[in-house]
């Protein structure tokens, strides 16, 4: 059984003008997001800055989305980490919170060999054996690719790894590793320029950037492919498609915090060493959204 099979958004943290964590716009944000139809948030993944955040203030906001959520779709936790250990406390502390499951990005900058990613997640999984745990393969965040050999051995030998968010951009690869599965993996978009052809190879849904600004585009995109209307889903994707290209004009989440401050929602600065959307994007910016009918 699926953590969950639709869209789900891989949520900002706002900040306030301070830096300090604003948990009065998070809530509005989760309620959004809920009324949009989202099936699941993602809390601390890449986009919600996890990078700048105290370990007490990560597991402080994944506390807050799930008292904020009430149950009402799952909360999915990201709390991987280049070493271990860390990746074992966070995320045993998240489980200890509610969370519904968890997003483990691959380890970044010492990288491993796919020898050391199997002992890395098998060591993971072990201390949460009860808890469904996604793995997260962004090479182009990470300089870690995670061959699709590995990511078979692992949803194969480890009860609980049941999923994996992938952007790598590589459909051939995808394609690889879902025959190497064998079924036994529930595959989510990690790009959202590429959702529709990842549900073609079987995927459950997208854990998307897009569905800050555009859930119920997002969500219809991903529900149109379920009912089985493939034109419609690849329609609306290739529509959105000037959008998307704008959210990651500059490294994620420089440009979706950019789009939702110009929409007035509010969500304030980002962490040092992430900068403020470039003028020349602001521009860009405006004008995708004015033509997605978001301004």
């Amino acid at each position: 059984m699926a953590i969950f099979e639709g869209a789900g958004v891989a949520l900002v943290t706002p900040f306030h003008d301070d830096f300090t964590v604003n948990y009065e716009k998070l809530e509005e944000l989760i309620e959004m997001q809920i009324a949009g139809g989202t099936d699941a948030i993602i809390i601390v993944g890449s986009t919600g800055e996890p990078s700048t955040l105290s370990i007490p203030d990560h597991l402080l906001v994944v506390k807050r989305c799930i008292e904020i959520v009430n149950k009402r779709i799952p909360v999915i936790a990201g709390t991987g980490s280049n070493s271990t250990e860390t990746a074992i406390g966070t995320t045993t502390e998240a489980v200890k919170l509610g969370a519904d499951g968890c997003l483990l990005v691959t380890p970044y900058y010492n990288k491993a060999t796919q020898k050391g990613l199997v002992h890395h997640y098998t060591t993971i999984a072990k201390e949460v054996p009860s808890t469904p745990l996604i793995l997260y393969n962004v090479p182009s965040r990470t300089g870690l690719n995670m061959m699709p050999e590995t990511v078979a051995e692992l949803v194969k030998t480890v009860p609980n790894i049941v999923g994996l968010k992938d952007a790598t951009g590589n459909i051939a690869q995808t394609a690889r590793m879902m025959n190497y599965c064998d079924g036994k993996l529930d595959l989510y978009s990690g790009n959202d320029d590429c959702i529709t052809a990842i549900m073609s190879l079987g995927g459950k849904g997208v854990i998307s950037v897009l569905s800050n600004i555009a859930p119920a585009q997002t969500k219809e995109i991903v529900m149109s492919y379920l009912r089985g209307d493939v034109k419609k889903s690849a329609k609306m994707q290739l529509e959105a498609m000037p959008l998307i290209d704008a959210l990651f004009c500059e490294v994620n989440p420089i440009p979706v915090k950019g789009a939702m401050n110009l929409m007035g929602l509010g969500v304030g600065p980002l962490r040092s060493p992430l900068s403020e959307l470039e003028s020349q994007h602001v521009e860009l910016m405006r004008k995708e959204l004015e033509a997605y009918g978001l301004l």
